[in-house]
């Protein structure tokens, strides 16, 4: 990638650039194309960078931080967990200063597919695009999922219990007869109703939930500071060793454990990207998304080291075996540490703000699934309903509702669980992009005025490259595999529909 960048009188790089300039895959649009489309946008400008710095930490808090940790603990890092946390926020910081930088250029809905749509090419873009298309809606999908989960767990504790099949797929069911998960049904259509309404509204939503969720995040961390067993962190680095569960071994603990533990819970991270995809509707965006990327990333990172040490501190991390003495613990391993210390109460707590909480993941997965078909479909390589904005509510209307009609049934019908590392391969793809875009156009165009610039950016893109790679290739095979396939029509798509109709393409036409 470096010589083909960099070496571009190379005789294959000539031969390759020619072939595809041929094709028309290899068009770029021009930052000037991005400038007139800011002062066309029909979308209002209602965020300040606060509000954006909630839809970003909405985004990141959800239910891993709920649930990953017990898993990062047992299989992985052990106490240790903190430091994993640590490196897989570093590696997301690699990712958010060059997301930031694109930001203070071109501070337009679309996030990386608009990025490198303004610096690699079409193709590029709409592989990126694609693959943001199977981070959000995955990354929705799940989440309604677990919302659902949540919520019969909390009705649960009121003695409420939903029949089966009103509350599992199909491919779940044990049963006869129909079935369907209507919890996850309804939340999706209740998020629609509240993001058609307005952003300024759904955003005011958004900001009681993230101060809910941080709310209870922070009285994890200080109530359960009370219940901390020092003897729990004794070693704080386990030694390494090898974990068998049914049939299957894997290393755990040491150094490799901590790396491994990084990977694992990198879920809990995904989302802060969702930040530049309001860029359209934010008040002074040049400046306030990068802000808030960088802060609503350090927020929650923070959090997350404080919420693993107390967690690893209240109970042995060898307690967290689901074959051990606390079965169950691995599922809710927060609310499960209260219980163990005599704290039911405290586990019905956090409940509620883990159900509550998951109700602003999911708004703010919608909302920026649907500024990508925003953009895209401005571009003219998704059907041109997709950019119609409402005049009077200032939302893609017509978008949301196609998105969340979809969202809905597939949430209701589909084990979509079973597919949550599809999530994370479409965010590690985008952030892998990023930083060889941002690269790029600074070689390309470095005379464009950029209100943040990534520092040392040569050695920041290549580690976020290396990093983000690395996590990729360490996700599931099954994960890999429905992700390839998934990039594999999406490139189908692209030549049989979205190159012949892209904007680009008519305008050279015409």
């Amino acid at each position: 990638i470096i010589v083909f960048i960099f070496y571009k009188k190379l005789y294959i790089w000539n031969l390759i650039t020619k072939t595809y300039i041929t094709m028309s895959i290899w068009r770029v649009k021009p930052i000037s194309a991005f400038e007139a489309d800011m002062k066309k946008s029909t979308l209002k400008r209602v965020l300040g960078k606060w509000s954006l710095t909630a839809i970003g930490v909405g985004a990141i808090i959800g239910g891993g931080i709920f649930v990953l940790t017990g898993t990062g603990a047992y299989y992985h890092a052990g106490p240790a967990l903190a430091i994993s946390f640590i490196i897989a926020g570093i590696a997301c910081v690699f990712a958010a200063l060059c997301y930031s930088e694109f930001a203070s250029i071109l501070p337009v809905e679309g996030s990386a597919y608009a990025y490198a749509y303004g610096t690699i090419g079409e193709i590029f873009a709409w592989i990126i695009g694609w693959g943001l298309i199977l981070e959000y809606a995955m990354g929705s999908m799940t989440v309604a999922v677990s919302w659902s989960g949540y919520f019969n767990k909390l009705l649960l504790k009121f003695g409420i219990s939903l029949p089966d099949w009103l509350t599992t797929d199909p491919a779940s069911y044990t049963g006869e007869g129909f079935s369907m998960n209507l919890p996850a049904f309804l939340i999706v259509l209740l998020v629609i109703s509240i993001l058609i309404k307005g952003t300024q509204n759904a955003a005011k939503a958004n900001n009681m939930i993230v101060i809910l969720k941080v709310s209870a995040v922070l009285f994890v961390i200080i109530a359960g500071a009370f219940f901390i067993n020092f003897d729990n962190w004794s070693p704080f680095i386990p030694e390494a060793t090898q974990i068998v569960e049914k049939e299957t071994t894997h290393n755990a603990y040491g150094l490799t454990g901590i790396v491994s533990g990084a990977a694992a819970i990198f879920f809990a991270y995904v989302g802060f990207d969702a930040v530049s995809t309001q860029a359209g509707e934010a008040i002074n965006p040049k400046k306030d998304v990068p802000f808030a990327i960088i802060a609503s990333l350090l927020i929650c990172t923070t959090l997350y080291i404080l919420v693993s040490l107390v967690l690893t501190g209240m109970m042995n991390y060898q307690d967290f075996n689901p074959l051990g003495k606390y079965p169950d613990a691995i599922k809710a391993p927060v609310a499960y540490a209260f219980d163990i210390a005599g704290q039911g109460w405290a586990g019905l707590i956090i409940t509620i703000a883990a159900t509550v909480g998951l109700v602003s993941v999911l708004m703010v997965m919608i909302m920026g699934q649907s500024r990508i078909f925003l953009g895209m479909s401005k571009d003219g390589l998704i059907p041109q309903v997709f950019s119609r904005v409402n005049p009077i509510s200032g939302t893609p209307k017509t978008n949301l509702m196609i998105l969340g009609g979809i969202i809905a049934v597939v949430a209701a019908f589909t084990p979509i669980n079973e597919l949550a590392d599809m999530t994370s391969f479409g965010t590690l793809f985008a952030f892998t992009m990023v930083c060889i875009a941002v690269w790029i156009l600074r070689v390309k165009q470095p005379e464009l005025v950029r209100t943040f610039k990534v520092p040392a950016l040569p050695v920041i893109a290549v580690c976020g490259i290396l990093i983000n790679t690395y996590l990729m290739v360490n996700l599931s095979v099954k994960a890999q595999l429905f992700s390839g396939a998934w990039l594999l029509i999406g490139i189908l798509v692209y030549f049989g529909y979205s190159k012949s109709r892209s904007k680009l393409n008519n305008d050279k036409a015409e």
